[in-house]
């Protein structure tokens, strides 16, 4: 496990990531990452993936399609 503290970044709030996180991550100045809820309910962070990309692309393209569904099943 890492800690890592919340510090203000202008109206943001922000994290930095020690060098240990930023190996094991390998990511660099400027790179992404992304949050994602893990079924226990943590959040987890992981840097870019192209699968993840595309998953999400596919997520959005069958919620624009079946709009009617979903808004059916959210009620």
């Amino acid at each position: 496990m890492i800690a890592v503290k919340v510090t203000q970044v202008g109206n943001s709030l922000g994290v930095l990531l020690p060098k240990e996180a930023v190996v094991e991550l390998g990511v660099e100045k400027g790179s992404t990452l992304y949050m994602t809820r893990a079924p226990d309910g943590s959040m987890r962070i992981s840097p870019y993936d192209d699968r993840i990309q595309q998953q999400i692309a596919l997520g959005e393209k069958l919620m624009d399609e079946h709009r009617d569904v979903f808004r059916a099943l959210a009620k």
